[in-house]
């Protein structure tokens, strides 16, 4: 596997970990349970890192040294391509040839370094692009900048190599072949899942007694980098819009923010914190930074509702992960979460992101005991119907898929 801009050893929420670093752990590992091998190459960051680390029996993540010993932009990244794919060309010439059988990357950086050693070692490329350049531009959040050109054209050359190409969701795959113009014969659509050991319901109470908040509390939650794309400021902006219709809440509602700056949002970390004294909810709004798979599954378990309110999701996990401890989500119509949340079910899905529509959804939530009990049983049947092991079965199909598409060609150039 390629992760050129961010490892799965990373903490998810902050800088560029996120999804994808869950996504490619948790997918590895369960590969490694089925007897394959797995090596991931990643960017070194630190000089400190290992050349090499197990992640779990069966998985290394490679560190590559490319470019400097720190965290770059990705609009640096692309400057470094060409030392990135000489490292991972030289650790598979210290093998036999043959040592690697099947190359999977995982956005468009790594696309690129797959489609060259795909060339080199003759085995298939089945490529994730997580994010599509085309599709976040359309969507932009105001004041967001709109990504390069150069990825554009990085994405669409990887999309004409791929020998696969796996979506998040039928939507996605519609993306691809009509954006893209990929071969629909080579788009697999494969759901991604969730941690259902430790994303499970548990006790509102004694998560918001860990959390230091109060039992009686109207927690409404975001989880997730902190960024333009993702949105936090729809829920602040909703949180302030309901205060407005119903002052009695102030004694009562906590606004809690989990995650790290990320993105063009580094450019003002603080801008979320002045946002909130701006709306004069400052009081009522909490910060937390990223947090680890068991404290995550709490903050999930003491809000009343998990807000994901970004303009573009390719899937979002966290109102997967939300809604298998039981909590309901309210998240924006947007990308996959028509896939992740069952609308009317599990949570609601909001078609605009103005503060009013925001309020009255995320109210009509927190608001009603019942209600909110209803969905929130449902959000966890819901949520069961994915798991990793269930991505890892697809995506393994895929590779099969791959494999002989791969040969086929082989044999077509072979006999001209």
């Amino acid at each position: 596997m390629l992760s050129v801009h961010t490892s799965p050893l990373e903490q998810a929420g902050t800088g560029d970990a996120g999804g994808m670093n869950v996504y490619i752990m948790h997918t590895a590992v369960e590969m490694a349970r089925r007897g394959i091998s797995v090596e991931v190459f990643t960017r070194a960051t630190t000089s400190e890192q290992p050349p090499v680390a197990e992640l779990a029996p069966g998985v290394l993540v490679r560190h590559i040294p490319a470019g400097p010993f720190e965290p770059l932009g990705r609009e640096e990244l692309p400057a470094q391509l060409c030392q990135f794919t000489s490292g991972v060309l030289r650790t598979e010439a210290f093998h036999e040839p043959g040592y690697y059988d099947m190359i999977h990357s995982h956005y468009w950086l790594s696309g690129q370094v797959g489609w060259l050693a795909r060339d080199r070692w003759g085995v298939p490329l089945v490529h994730t692009a997580h994010t599509l350049a085309k599709v976040k531009n359309a969507a932009l959040a105001d004041g967001d900048k709109p990504e390069p050109r150069t990825r554009v054209f990085g994405e669409e050359q990887v999309v004409a190599e791929a020998d696969c190409l796996v979506a998040n969701t039928a939507v996605e795959a519609r993306q691809l072949v009509g954006l893209y113009h990929a071969d629909p014969h080579t788009v697999h659509t494969v759901e991604p899942g969730v941690d259902l050991e430790r994303f499970t319901p548990g006790s509102q109470r004694a998560a918001r007694e860990k959390l230091g908040l109060p039992s009686d509390a109207i927690v409404l939650a975001f989880a997730g980098r902190i960024q333009p794309l993702k949105a936090p400021d729809v829920l602040l902006r909703a949180a302030a819009r309901l205060l407005e219709r119903k002052p009695e809440l102030a004694r009562r509602l906590v606004v809690l923010v989990v995650g790290g700056p990320s993105g063009t949002g580094l450019e003002q970390p603080q801008a979320l914190r002045q946002l909130a004294c701006t709306l004069g909810i400052e009081g009522q709004t909490r910060f937390l930074p990223p947090q680890g798979g068991p404290m995550l599954a709490e903050v999930f378990r003491a809000a009343d509702v998990v807000a994901v309110p970004s303009y573009n999701e390719s899937f979002g996990l966290v109102a997967l992960e939300a809604q298998a401890c039981g909590t309901p989500v309210v998240a924006a119509e947007v990308g996959g979460l028509p896939v992740a949340v069952a609308h009317g079910v599990s949570g609601l899905l909001v078609p605009s992101h103005s503060a009013d529509d925001w309020a009255s959804a995320l109210g009509s939530v927190a608001l009603r005991p019942d209600r909110r009990a209803e969905l929130a049983e449902n959000a966890v049947h819901h949520a069961r119907r994915f798991s990793w092991e269930r991505t890892t079965s697809a995506l393994l199909d895929t590779y099969a898929a791959a494999f002989h598409s791969f040969r086929d060609v082989v044999r077509t150039e072979v006999a001209v």
